[in-house]
């Protein structure tokens, strides 16, 4: 939705400011899992009920997170509490996230295979992506057997596709037509 992600927006910048000053790599963790939390049907539903006071939505929100949350984490959550923005967190780490990409010239990768791939596997493919996209990647490697063989590989809104799948999509094209 185009109307949560301009209203997430200004929420995803300002905390990505509030990061690059401290431990970059700790905030991306914590906005992760925050994220996460935020995006559970039992937690938007205890953040939306009325009767319930903004503190305690806070301190029961901190309190499901595993990570050691800062002051500025939880003068964060408050605010997002206090303004009914809660529910905006999956939007604001997905924003906080292509910041951060932006920022350190990276772009997450989404490897499919037909087989599970080794970590040498992995290694050896990501270096020859990075050349070719020309940019560091953040692999994320899945297992997809209906591929028949060969991977598929997403980074933004590019993909490269050297499936067995789809070569034969691509054959039955050409002979369908």
């Amino acid at each position: 939705m185009a109307e949560l992600a301009t209203i997430a927006r200004p929420y995803a910048e300002a905390l990505f400011r509030v990061a690059q000053s401290g431990n970059l790599a700790a905030w991306s963790d914590l906005v992760s899992e925050m994220a996460a939390v935020a995006a559970l049907p039992d937690v938007k539903s205890f953040a939306s009920n009325p009767k319930i006071p903004d503190q305690q939505v806070v301190e029961t929100f901190l309190s499901l997170l595993k990570s050691k949350v800062s002051p500025e984490a939880k003068n964060f959550v408050g605010m997002l509490v206090e303004n009914g923005r809660l529910t905006l967190l999956p939007e604001i780490g997905a924003q906080f996230h292509a910041l951060k990409n932006a920022a350190q010239g990276a772009a997450d990768a989404e490897i499919t295979s037909a087989f599970e791939l080794t970590g040498a596997q992995v290694n050896d493919l990501v270096a020859t992506l990075e050349k070719k996209f020309g940019r560091k990647l953040n692999p994320s490697v899945k297992v997809d057997s209906s591929l028949i063989g060969g991977v598929r590989v997403a980074v933004g809104d590019e993909v490269l596709d050297t499936s067995v799948r789809a070569k034969l999509q691509q054959m039955y094209t050409a002979l369908a037509s």
